[in-house]
């Protein structure tokens, strides 16, 4: 006789992060990180009324790094002091996104 067995299938719950980046006068600003594999196709960002910068991307738990392109020039992020340096002889800046 057999016997079932049953897979369990863990699911990854993906946690809601919103990246704002305040630069009014800029014309593109991309979001660019590990969790987009660097792609700046991945996350556009939309400006909002006020001027600001606005991304809201689903990511799981772990620890990441990121930076924004603006206008094609590479910024870091004014409100995040966590930082990294990264190949490139600048810093990255870097998230963490505990699980729920």
């Amino acid at each position: 006789m057999r016997q079932k067995t049953h897979k369990t299938q863990t699911r990854i719950k993906r946690r809601r992060v919103t990246f704002i980046l305040r630069q009014p006068d800029a014309g593109e600003v991309r979001l660019l990180g590990d969790f987009n594999q660097w792609d700046p196709k991945k996350h556009p960002m939309r400006r909002e009324k006020d001027g600001a910068w606005k991304k809201v991307v689903m990511i799981p738990p772990g620890r990441y790094e990121y930076r924004f392109q603006v206008d094609g020039r590479w910024i870091s992020d004014p409100e995040n002091s966590e930082v990294v340096r990264n190949c490139f002889g600048t810093f990255n800046n870097v998230i963490t996104v505990t699980p729920r």
